[in-house]
């Protein structure tokens, strides 16, 4: 099944994320797609609790709409378009970049504030975590990790009064640490990146989404969510992943050298 990872939402998006920004029209139109095919919407909670039910059963044409960051777009464009359809989503907040008490400054655009994130929860999405101030976390020490994730945790905990379920990594990093320290903040699901089906295989820590990005064109968009042509659509991406993920297995290794000697 296709699980959808988008950022912002945005007509005139910052340079950082104009990559990863979709247009609302273009937002609109991808909406209609999955009505019109008929899809049906999930939140990242409700997949994980059927996948790891034996009697459960999803939907015929089931689908994840889902919301990196927390950018505020996703509360003025794609909230009032989700409501039009009936759908549900999951957004991942990094809580150290949303507008408040907790803001580190580190948004890459305008931001989300608490109400708004309030408001989307009330009206059916479901509040994930995305780490406090989106680091690599295959790059964190232990403690560093553990703050990282808890922070996060817990002021979801104060901001909305429930335990966020679900977990995000941000960009996408994890290792089989990092998914222990996932699983041991209480999280009970997390979302990679991979862009490629969602299986159920890949396990409830593992679940890859696909990207939608600015260049997203309705027929591409069509592809996508059918499962045809992925690899083909996203094989420069697969070579980069590949690739940055030996530099950062590399970087791991000489953090550790050095820390041997310290």
């Amino acid at each position: 099944m296709p699980i959808l990872m988008y950022h912002s939402i945005a007509r005139l998006p910052s340079a950082a994320t104009r990559g990863l920004s979709v247009s609302p029209e273009a937002f609109a139109r991808q909406m209609e797609v999955l009505g019109e095919r008929g899809f049906t919407p999930l939140t990242t909670g409700q997949l994980a609790a059927v996948w790891r039910s034996s009697g459960a059963s999803l939907p015929e044409r089931p689908v994840l709409i889902t919301f990196d960051d927390g950018y505020e777009g996703v509360h003025r464009y794609a909230l009032p378009e989700l409501a039009r359809h009936g759908f549900t989503s999951t957004l991942f907040v990094s809580t150290g970049w949303l507008r408040g008490e907790h803001d580190t400054g580190g948004g890459l655009d305008l931001m989300l504030d608490w109400d708004q994130v309030r408001e989307l929860a009330a009206a059916g999405t479901e509040i994930g975590g995305h780490g406090h101030t989106h680091l690599e976390l295959d790059q964190l020490t232990d403690e560093e990790l553990r703050l990282e994730l808890s922070r996060c945790r817990d002021i979801v905990v104060g901001e909305l009064g429930t335990r966020p379920v679900s977990f995000a990594y941000p960009y996408g990093y994890s290792n089989r640490r990092v998914r222990g320290r996932v699983r041991e903040a209480g999280f009970a699901q997390s979302l990679a990146v991979g862009n490629t089906l969602a299986r159920r295989a890949q396990g409830p820590y593992a679940l890859r989404r696909v990207t939608v990005r600015r260049s997203t064109g309705t027929e591409e968009f069509e592809r996508l969510v059918e499962g045809r042509a992925i690899a083909r659509t996203f094989a420069r991406d697969h070579v980069l992943t590949k690739g940055y993920a030996m530099v950062r297995r590399a970087r791991q290794v000489r953090r550790k050298a050095i820390s041997s000697r310290v």
